[in-house]
This record gives structure tokens, C-alpha cells and sequence, in this order.
């Protein structure tokens, strides 16, 4: 079988795995709306006091709000069972079977976590998003291409989104168990990515800082491509730079941890 359709068949896979918990599936769609609901009229009372807080008018940031609660699973904001999966295998030394496959190791999983994550748009960020538009007035844009380019940046959020949590698992190697560093992760993924609060209204040196940091690909970006407060090809250069750095951090990573399992006889 050829590289693309492998890794094509891992994705379809990873698809169809996450689509068997349909209960899981029904609970966080609902919980994502009950959450999106309390945050929504923080929100509310949040702009009511500062208006036009982080250059948003209130529209947007309800919209913001929904668009949070459609990708905080998508992009495993908050962890994933990918990487829970992965630091397993390196710890019970099931890996060594991953490794014998013939296939890249990074490019797998990738593949399955962009398979885990289409299953998670579709069946669990779609139904928030939508019962958002119907509620409340949202900001939502006319132009298809300004749609498009939302894909794009969530696409790329995928990318960056595993890479950070593909490093997170290789820890593993070395640490023997990456809960740790996963939870460190889950943090700084919840604080950086805007999940919180919009990055936009961070003030002075920590709002420069954040929004520089990988984790602002995965909401914040996106979420201003939507809401117009962004261009489309700056925020493709950063996203496609971070996610070009950390696969190849992760790489290297990857190497290093490789001949770690070959120098314990795995």
C-alpha cells in the first residue's frame, strides 16, 4: 500500500474508532453546550462592563465563545486519548511493535489524532456551534472564502495541536510516566490557547507573550480568521511555522527516544 493511502487508511480509522462512542459523543456535546451557555453570559455581563473589551463588540465575543466550545475537543485542548494511548505503549514497551511497523511513527499517529479530531468537529463541535447561532446573535461572516480559511487555520490547529501533545507522550521515554507533563500541558493549553479568556484582552508584556505561544494556533487564531479580526495568509505563515517547528522538534525527539529503547534491549 502507498504512504498517502496508508496514512490516509490510519486517519479513516481513527474516524471510525471515536465514532463508536456515541454516548461519550452525546454527553459532550451536551456538556460543551451547557458550558458554552455559562460562559456565554459571563461573557455577557464581562462586556455589558467593558465594551468592545480586547477590540470585540459583544456579538463576537458570544461568537467567540461557541466557536471555543466547537474546537476544545477538536483540538484536544484539554488532552486527548491519542496521546493518553501512545504514553501507555511507551510504558508497558508496546511501542517496540510500532516501531517495527512499516511506517513512520510520527506520521501514524498523526494521521489517527487527525482522524480523532474529524470525528470530534463533526459529531461534537458542530451541534454547540449551531445551537449558539440559534440562541444568541452571533458574528458569524457571509463571504464563503472567509469560511474556508476558518477550515484552513483549524486544520493547521490540528497539526500544531498534536505536534505539542506528540512531544508531551515522547516525554514517556525518559520520565517512565508523562502524567505530569501532560497535566502541565492540559494548563497551559486551557490558559494559552484563549480558552480562558480571549488572548486579545491580555494586557501588556503577557498579552504580547501569549499570543506569540503555539497554543494561541489552536483557538485564538482560528476564531479571529471567523470573526475578521485576522488575515488569512499571516495566520497560516504562524500557524505552518509553529507546526513545521515542533514536528521537527518532535523528530528529533523521536530519534533520540529510538535509541534510548535500542540501548534498554526493547
Amino acid at each position: 500500500m502507498g504512504s498517502g493511502r496508508l496514512y490516509t487508511a490510519v486517519a479513516a480509522g481513527g474516524f471510525r474508532r471515536y465514532a463508536t462512542y456515541r454516548v461519550a459523543t452525546a454527553a459532550g456535546v451536551f456538556t460543551n453546550t451547557v458550558f458554552g451557555l455559562i460562559l456565554v453570559y459571563t461573557y455577557i455581563a464581562l462586556w455589558d462592563e467593558k465594551p468592545h473589551l480586547g477590540g470585540y463588540d459583544r456579538t463576537q465575543a458570544i461568537t467567540y465563545v461557541w466557536v471555543g466550545q466547537a474546537l476544545l475537543s477538536t483540538l484536544a485542548i484539554g488532552g486527548s486519548r491519542v496521546e493518553a494511548e501512545l504514553m501507555e505503549r511507551i510504558r508497558t514497551g508496546d511501542i517496540a511493535v510500532d516501531l517495527y511497523r512499516p511506517a513512520d511513527l510520527q506520521l501514524w499517529w498523526l494521521a489517527s489524532d487527525l482522524g480523532r479530531a474529524g470525528f470530534e468537529l463533526i459529531g461534537r463541535g458542530v451541534l454547540p456551534f449551531l445551537f449558539g447561532a440559534l440562541v444568541f446573535p452571533m458574528a458569524l461572516p457571509g463571504a464563503w472564502t472567509t469560511w474556508a480559511g476558518f477550515l484552513v487555520a483549524v486544520v493547521l490547529g490540528m497539526v500544531v495541536s498534536f505536534a505539542i501533545r506528540y512531544l508531551v507522550a515522547l516525554s514517556t521515554f525518559w520520565l517512565l510516566d508523562g502524567t505530569g507533563v501532560s497535566q502541565i500541558t492540559l494548563l497551559a493549553g486551557m490558559f494559552a490557547s484563549g480558552m480562558t479568556l480571549p488572548l486579545n484582552v491580555f494586557p501588556g508584556p503577557l498579552g504580547d507573550v501569549v499570543r506569540v505561544l503555539p497554543w494561541s494556533s489552536l483557538l485564538q487564531r482560528p476564531a479571529d480568521v471567523l470573526l475578521g479580526e485576522a488575515g488569512l495568509w499571516s495566520t497560516f505563515a504562524f500557524q505552518g511555522a509553529w507546526a513545521v517547528a515542533l514536528l521537527a522538534l518532535g523528530r528529533l525527539v523521536q530519534s533520540a527516544a529510538t535509541r534510548r529503547v535500542v540501548v534498554q534491549g526493547g
